[in-house]
């Protein structure tokens, strides 16, 4: 859930083939199951929207993170992911989210390494975005094609920005996000959060 909810990418032209490569895992086809992705290390993933038989893999993704990592995607604390958020997080309405999963197969049973979404503000003509990659599972391309596919989604809706919260404290999603073309604005009333946004 994004910072918002809690409390309350078509390519893009700066982004250079050569960015995209270095980023980017390999795709390759695609099935019921959703798009067989293929990591820089060469692992195997299953890129496809979230279904309400998630939420036990989900919750289970949550026991795997990390303190920090919790708090650089909620913006705070939080000990578990309880059921009732779980099931709010995979039960998406199409109209205003888009919630991606990347499903590894290659264990029983399946587990969520990657999650990204967004939240459309149709008032704003704009959507607000979160991603979170398994610390075991970062650095190797997925958070940028979870970005990327966010990015794309919302090019295909017709809005006209991207933006989502960032502690600056997460370097690695700040060095994507710039590297993606979104510009950085500091939040006074927040000390330690960025406000990063695409025009598309």
């Amino acid at each position: 859930m994004n910072a918002a909810s809690l409390r309350s990418m078509a390519s893009h032209p700066s982004l250079s083939s050569r960015d995209h490569v270095r980023h980017a895992p390999t795709l390759s086809v695609h099935t019921a199951r959703g798009e067989r992705v293929h990591s820089r290390d060469g692992r195997e993933l299953w890129l496809r929207e979230i279904v309400p038989g998630d939420m036990a893999a989900l919750q289970r993704c949550f026991t795997r993170l990390s303190p920090e990592d919790i708090r650089r995607r909620f913006l705070h604390a939080m000990s578990e992911l309880p059921m009732s958020m779980a099931q709010r997080l995979c039960h998406t309405d199409a109209a205003v989210e888009t919630a991606l999963v990347l499903v590894d197969e290659s264990v029983r049973p399946a587990e969520i390494r990657g999650v990204g979404r967004i939240y459309v503000d149709e008032a704003a003509d704009s959507a607000e975005f979160s991603v979170i990659v398994e610390r075991d599972w970062s650095r190797i391309g997925l958070g940028a094609l979870l970005m990327q596919r966010l990015v794309d989604d919302c090019r295909r809706r017709g809005l006209a920005e991207i933006w989502g919260y960032v502690l600056l404290e997460n370097r690695p999603m700040l060095e994507l996000c710039r590297e993606l073309g979104f510009i950085r604005r500091l939040m006074p009333d927040e000390p330690g959060t960025a406000q990063i946004t695409l025009r598309l």
